[in-house]
């Protein structure tokens, strides 16, 4: 990247000089020269990206996005990116260009061949979004989420598993039904006030934050109970902003680590998860995520820490976000089709007698219109929209995808988003809310391609904390909706909601305002 900087500003000199000799100004001659240089190098550059011998001239796509990815930062910034995606590929098809060397694909016959076993490392959109600072930069070798490296990620990833494994999990699973349970505490406490209108995705958010801070650092944020005074968990969403945009154009990264101000709620959110490990640094016997990430690591003990530090940062990141986000989109599909609501307290009731007081964590993965909900939500709102990018390895100088030859240096993008929409694998109603279309009974009835649905990914780099994370929607959604009756805040318009939703690499959310009563059997 500096030598080609350094030839661009040089090069038009030798015109600047050649014109100062004549009788025009210095100043107009090196303003005339650069001018000239560079319109002809972004004419050439436009020329070839639009030319029939470029790599990507049989794909078809939007002339704009052939020529430049700075439209592609325009969408990330109005938060529809995945929409615009799904646009695309309603008007040209399965395989668009959606880059100057790129291309977005929603063919799930060749998924094995990107991101699945089969497939690919991750591309140059990872780059655009490791903006560590440069003197710790070589921290973004040890986040599992950044490294491009097929050999390094499997090492990386083997940590990871044995931490996510069955006895693991156990433990995570324990420290989410007592913050599920502090999260019924406050909400109890709502009731006290006399106060039972609220924000539910700002009290989810902030629940999930405390959740995966105390699965990675044992850290007390108590950012529920005292609604983020200290700004932890808004800094943590206003960080997520930047890298949305830098990861379009992984060169503005430079441009990002030169001028702090840029990134100040990242570089904030991130001393704090210094600060965070230190503490936890100190206690050697409760088994969480530091835990046994130090226990089964393989990095160089003087790497230790800033290994642990950047994939716990990773953890309350990727899981508190992305968790959180199906959770709401969860409570606000099914408070605005009450019927589902309804089937799912029924199967709630007969699941658990009690009132839901003691719930049996054995019993949520046989409850079939929780799972059908929750898969659904997943299906219409996935977590990660539209951030899915393969390219082949450096080296390589190409690979197959089916009958497609993606040489080296083009990136394969999919969006689950799009994927999860198709009606050719999911039919009918693709962009309707339908939690039947699950159910084993509706099998021969609907279209329902399970290979392409891919809310966690799949392949080598799915999500390590999926087990997790499905096990967290089914608890709490059964511990809500067991207790609690939902609507819609009076005079609030519901349609805000999908609306406000934003393509950020993950979801970001506005509010959801909701009315909470307290929930009366009919047994």
């Amino acid at each position: 990247m500096l030598p080609f900087l350094a030839t661009i500003l040089i090069i038009p000199t030798f015109p600047a000089y050649v014109l100062s000799c004549s009788q025009i100004s210095p100043i107009l001659a090196c303003c005339l020269a650069y001018l000239s240089f560079y319109m002809l190098l972004f004419i050439s550059i436009g020329s070839y990206r639009l030319s029939p011998f470029h790599p990507l001239a049989n794909y078809p796509g939007p002339t704009i996005a052939k020529i430049s990815k700075v439209w592609t930062v325009h969408k990330s910034m109005d938060g529809k990116l995945a929409h615009y995606y799904k646009m695309l590929h309603d008007q040209y098809g399965p395989i668009v260009r959606v880059g100057p060397n790129e291309i977005s694909v929603a063919e799930k016959d060749l998924l094995p061949f990107i991101i699945g076993t089969q497939g690919m490392p991750k591309g140059p959109l990872w780059e655009g979004r490791a903006i560590t600072p440069k003197k710790n930069r070589n921290q973004s070798n040890y986040s599992l989420i950044g490294v491009r490296d097929l050999t390094h990620h499997s090492h990386l990833r083997k940590t990871w598993n044995r931490a996510f494994s069955e006895e693991p999990l156990q433990d995570y699973q324990d420290i989410l039904i007592q913050n599920a349970n502090n999260l019924v505490e406050v909400l109890e406490k709502r009731f006290m006030e006399g106060s039972v209108e609220l924000d539910i995705a700002n009290v989810i958010n902030l629940f999930s934050f405390d959740f995966m801070g105390d699965l990675a650092f044992a850290a007390n944020f108590d950012a529920l109970r005292n609604n983020d005074a200290n700004h932890f968990q808004k800094n943590m969403e206003r960080a997520l902003l930047t890298p949305a945009l830098t990861m379009q154009i992984p060169w503005s990264v430079a441009i990002v680590q030169a001028f702090p101000w840029l990134s100040t709620s990242l570089r904030s959110f991130g001393a704090f998860a210094v600060s965070q490990a230190r503490l936890r640094a100190s206690n050697e016997s409760r088994k969480d995520l530091f835990y046994y990430l130090r226990s089964y690591s393989d990095v160089p003990q003087d790497s230790l820490f800033a290994f642990i530090v950047s994939n716990a940062v990773l953890a309350i990141i990727a899981g508190s976000d992305t968790t959180a986000s199906a959770l709401c989109n969860a409570i606000y599909y099914l408070v605005a089709n009450p019927k589902d609501m309804q089937t799912l307290q029924q199967e709630i009731e007969e699941a658990f007698p009690d009132s839901g007081t003691n719930i049996d964590i054995q019993k949520l993965d046989k409850m079939p219109w929780l799972n059908a909900v929750i898969n659904e939500t997943l299906r219409l709102q996935p977590p990660v929209p539209s951030g899915l990018q393969r390219a082949p390895a450096v080296g390589s100088k190409g690979k197959l995808v089916g009958s497609h030859y993606i040489k080296e240096g083009t990136s394969v993008l999919v969006s689950p988003y799009v994927l999860h929409r198709d009606p050719r694998y999911f039919f009918p109603h693709p962009d309707k809310y339908w939690p039947a279309r699950w159910l084993p009974e509706n099998a021969d009835s609907v279209t329902l391609d399970t290979s392409a649905f891919i809310p966690f990914s799949q392949g080598p780099a799915n999500c390590v904390g999926r087990r997790l994370a499905i096990f967290e929607l089914r608890y709490v959604l059964v511990l809500l909706f067991s207790r609690y009756e939902f609507s819609f805040l009076s005079g609030w318009d519901a349609a805000n909601w999908e609306r406000g939703l934003k393509d950020q690499f993950v979801l970001a959310k506005d509010v959801l305002k909701v009315t909470l009563t307290h929930r009366t059997r009919k047994n």
